[in-house]
């Protein structure tokens, strides 16, 4: 049969392209190739009832002089060979099994010590805190952290954090309280007490001061800020009015702030209805202008953002009949995508607006583009099902209704390409002065990705565990290294979470998370940590 005059069409453009059918059709890919640069590996021919296969019988395609291919595909250089040669996992020693599977690993309660390794598991989930260990750790808890992190990454087996536990109790010395009545054996035995995940975090936060920071894109010379005032400080203005004295002048302070805190009273139900009502309060202090005590209003809002920012869900309070802090029971729903410009002030919103407004109508465009997606690949695999039938069963290819080529909405592949135009839109609207600090939310926009949790009744009993979300943990040992990403290769619609209750590690459903609200003694949200919206 004579070579066929053919059209492709490729990315909105139409080229003529030889069809010879008495070649195997790699020969016709490798045509299409020379003209689109699609390599054939990662190229998809949409013929009538599917895809173009290397097997396929061009006698059953009912070719036609003139006829149109619909070709998806990105262009690019072909994959090269990989440098080293392939290992299997079975011939994988411990550490670099831990390295390529990337398996998240638990910590040894060492008695009372479920705070602590709830703690770790959530800071873990700071890329940029690793990097900045890896590079310059002081000696001391930065270091024994530094390590334990490292060593985490290197193996497949639970942690024994000993050496981190001793660092820690000797450089904060209330960790290492003992619990009444815990001496027995003549005194040879003694359980240390339980401590509270909240005051870990703050004071591990406060030993990580002494950990320089990153540079940014443009910085030249000695970094002037630590890695926590970089990522995990924020700035807190606050304002003191006299409500019996309009015409005082206001008092006006500015704070740094590690963490901001949901108060939770009999009316709060979320997050950030408990966040906001500290942040404006009723307080009694003396007026100079009137010459006695007088009521003001505190308002505090918030004048830097941090990538990183914690929330602490106070959840306990001082009992006086009973002599020692109890847990708030109340059920306070936190939100996984949190916008945080209601807690900022005026000036810090009208720097972000601009980029907000319009990233959030991105985000809108990428999760349809992610319905498109996983549609158009739902229609391939019933494509190639009812193809592969229909080979089985030696008849002409099946077509599923309405699955034809020129119903594939969208190349697959092209997705880096969208993310690459829109960051790059973004990024054009980010304003000066938040572009020049390093470690800043430039957007206001969060996503969780950990949480502590406090399961029981009292600060000074029950069990802490550490929730983080998949996309968030990733190996530490590689994490410098050249092409490496601040995150594991996670599927996209993979949202869940992985479950740290000390040694035992599981997969913790996204759908699950609403169980953490609160309402009774079981797993409640205490700690949050959530970590500002990348723009691509």
């Amino acid at each position: 049969m004579a070579p066929l005059a053919v059209k492709i069409k490729h990315a909105g453009k139409a080229y003529d392209v030889q069809l010879d059918p008495d070649q195997p059709p790699t020969v016709f890919k490798d045509a299409v190739y020379q003209v689109t640069g699609v390599p054939p590996d990662r190229m998809k021919v949409m013929i009538k009832g599917g895809m173009l296969k290397d097997d396929t019988d061009w006698k059953k395609v009912n070719l036609k002089e003139g006829q149109t291919f619909m070709v998806i595909g990105a262009a690019g250089e072909l994959p090269k060979p990989p440098e080293m040669p392939i290992v299997f996992l079975e011939d994988m020693d411990d550490v670099t099994l831990a390295e390529a599977l990337s398996l998240p690993i638990g910590l040894k309660n060492l008695g009372n010590t479920c705070y602590m390794n709830a703690t770790l598991q959530a800071m873990r989930a700071i890329p940029e805190l690793q990097t900045a260990l890896q590079n310059n750790a002081p000696s001391g808890l930065p270091s024994a952290l530094k390590n334990l992190y490292s060593q985490m990454s290197r193996t497949t087996d639970s942690v024994v954090p000993s050496t981190f536990l001793a660092v820690l109790r000797q450089t904060f010395p209330q960790f290492a309280e003992q619990a009444r009545n815990s001496k027995g054996l003549g005194g040879m035995f003694a359980m240390y007490a339980q401590q509270d995940a909240e005051e870990c975090w703050v004071q591990l936060t406060n030993a990580l001061k002494e950990v320089p920071g990153l540079p940014g894109p443009s910085s030249e010379g000695t970094i002037s800020k630590t890695f926590v005032d970089q990522y995990m400080t924020g700035e807190m203005r606050r304002e003191l009015r006299c409500d019996e004295a309009p015409e005082e002048p206001p008092t006006v302070t500015f704070e740094k702030v590690l963490k901001i805190e949901c108060n939770i009273s009999i009316t709060t139900n979320y997050m950030l209805q408990g966040i906001k009502e500290g942040l404006n309060q009723k307080i009694e202090k003396n007026s100079p202008s009137l010459g006695r005590n007088a009521m003001y209003t505190a308002t505090s809002r918030l004048s830097r953002l941090p990538t990183y920012l914690t929330v602490h869900m106070v959840r306990f309070a001082w009992r006086q009949d009973i002599g020692k802090k109890a847990k708030i029971m109340r059920k306070v729903k936190f939100p996984t995508d949190f916008d945080a410009l209601e807690l900022v002030t005026d000036e810090l919103r009208e720097k972000m607006l601009p980029l907000t407004d319009r990233f959030k109508k991105i985000e809108g465009d990428r999760s349809e583009r992610r319905t498109i997606r996983k549609r158009t690949a739902a229609r391939r695999q019933a494509l190639a099902t009812a193809q592969t039938a229909a080979t089985a069963s030696a008849s002409e290819p099946a077509e599923v209704p309405g699955q034809v080529a020129e119903e594939v909405p969208m190349d697959l592949d092209e997705e880096p390409v969208y993310r690459e135009r829109e960051r790059e839109e973004l990024e054009a609207l980010i304003h000066p002065d938040l572009k020049a600090d390093v470690g800043c939310s430039v957007s206001g926009q969060y996503e969780l990705i950990a949480i502590v949790t406090h399961k029981g009744a009292a600060a000074d009993s029950g069990h802490y565990m550490g929730f983080a979300k998949k996309s968030a943990i990733r190996p530490i040992a590689n994490s410098t290294a050249p092409g490496s990403s601040a995150t594991p290769t996670v599927a996209e619609d993979d949202e869940d979470w992985y479950k740290f209750d000390d040694d035992k590690v599981s997969i913790f459903p996204k759908d699950k998370l609403a169980t953490l609200d609160g309402g009774g003694e079981d797993s409640s949200a205490y700690v949050l940590l959530y970590k500002t919206k990348p723009l691509a």
